[in-house]
């Protein structure tokens, strides 16, 4: 069995970028990904793009050939957690998504 490793991001308001917090592998990355799941931190699994984020240094920022894939990880991520865009919900509360039937 190939023993994990995990890449933690964040996109902090004050940064124009997301960055790479914490690189971690072994009992660590188990760790982490545990301490996400009880968190409900969305896990995104994908080996490209983990290649691609793995050569990137701790603390730095995420270079521009990234960005659209990671705004769409982070909306992602955003509407599994319940944090829609204002436009979306309606003047109850709910949260209105167009679905064709």
């Amino acid at each position: 069995m190939e023993e994990k490793r995990t890449i933690s991001v964040n996109y902090n308001e004050d940064r124009s970028t997301p960055e790479i917090v914490r690189k971690a592998s072994g009992l660590e990355a188990d760790e982490i990904i545990e301490m996400a799941r009880d968190a409900g931190i969305y896990i995104h699994e994908d080996p490209v793009l983990f290649s691609h984020l793995d050569e990137i240094p701790e603390g730095s920022s995420i270079p521009r050939e990234l960005y659209a894939i990671m705004a769409e990880i982070l909306a992602y991520s955003y509407v599994l957690q319940g944090k829609t865009p204002e436009q979306w919900r309606r003047s109850d509360g709910t949260v209105a998504i167009n679905k064709k039937i």
